[in-house]
């Protein structure tokens, strides 16, 4: 087997599983993901967490591999962290998905099996950027990743406008991530939900996401 035919399978297996949903509002972004953590078609965990808050006002979604993206994560917040103790300063939004991007582009004779949606609200205002395995790097107003992309995107194009808050938007980004539950042997186990606004990263409570997915139903 060739390099790349070998890649493509391992991309094949990598990325079977999960739902993972980000949007740029007017006053923020907002992240959502499912709960479930596939091994092949062995369900290894019905309780996985797919955000990870990268400092006050910055999160990512990670997809792939699990070892792959907690050590790039990991690598990341220490760098934040190494940048506010030596620099007195911290990493645009920006600044934080090129990292990662140079991350994933300086493995990619041997790459991570990951794929990445970096989030976050600072002075250019609230951003998203989606990274591939190979360090492709692109801003989004909003995406969708992973084997539920084809039913939760559908959802996000018809129901999305650069106008709308975030309050405005979670009950449709609830919507997108359900349908893909419904449909997507890959994902469910419930949803996980984080806005980024100028209070900061916020996770939704259990109760916050009954009332949302109660206003999602409804639209």
């Amino acid at each position: 087997m060739e390099l790349s035919e070998h890649m493509d399978e391992m991309y094949r297996k990598a990325f079977k599983g999960t739902t993972t949903v980000g949007v740029v509002c007017k006053d923020g972004v907002i992240l959502a993901t499912d709960r479930r953590v596939t091994s092949g078609i062995y369900v290894a965990h019905k309780r996985g967490r797919k955000i990870c808050q990268i400092d006050e006002r910055k999160a990512a979604t990670i997809a792939g591999l699990v070892a792959d993206a907690q050590m790039i994560m990991d690598y990341i917040k220490a760098h934040i962290n190494l940048m506010k103790a030596t620099r007195k300063t911290t990493l645009s939004t920006k600044a934080v998905a090129t990292l990662a991007s140079n991350i994933l582009f300086g493995a990619r004779w041997f790459p991570y099996i990951v794929q990445f949606i970096v989030a976050g609200k600072d002075d250019d205002g609230p951003k998203l950027y989606q990274l591939d395995w190979f360090g492709a790097l692109t801003e989004e107003k909003f995406i969708a990743t992973g084997s539920g992309t084809p039913y939760a995107i559908g959802v996000l194009e018809s129901a999305y406008s650069e106008n709308k808050t975030v309050e405005e938007m979670l009950p449709f980004v609830i919507k997108a991530v359900k349908a893909a539950l419904s449909r997507d042997p890959g994902s469910g186990e419930g949803i996980n939900v984080v806005t980024i606004t100028d209070e900061g990263v916020k996770e939704l409570s259990e109760e916050e996401l009954k009332r949302l997915e109660k206003e999602a139903s409804a639209k």
